[in-house]
């Protein structure tokens, strides 16, 4: 297996939009996406809220945020923080 093959296999970062920011070393977030419709090909906005781990409590309520798949930290909690894109505007 190359080095190429071994990269492609990760998943790559999702961005999100914090909009929960009240549990410790907890945070939720919501990813939108377009979907293209099969029969009248127009695009739907669809949205994913996702909860991810952040041990030192850097995000607050709307950052944008890069998270990545992680090991299991609870039961619905299976995302990490890897970084604060954008801090929001108080």
């Amino acid at each position: 297996m190359s080095n190429n093959e071994s990269n492609s296999n990760k998943s790559k970062p999702l961005l999100g939009v914090v909009t929960s920011d009240k549990m410790s070393k907890a945070r939720v977030c919501t990813i939108e996406r377009t979907v293209k419709h099969s029969r009248y090909d127009k695009y739907i906005r669809r949205r994913t809220k996702i909860m991810f781990h952040d041990e030192n409590n850097q995000s607050k309520l709307g950052d944008s945020v890069l998270i990545i798949p992680s090991k299991p930290y609870s039961a619905r909690k299976r995302f990490n923080l890897l970084k604060i894109v954008e801090v929001a505007k108080d």
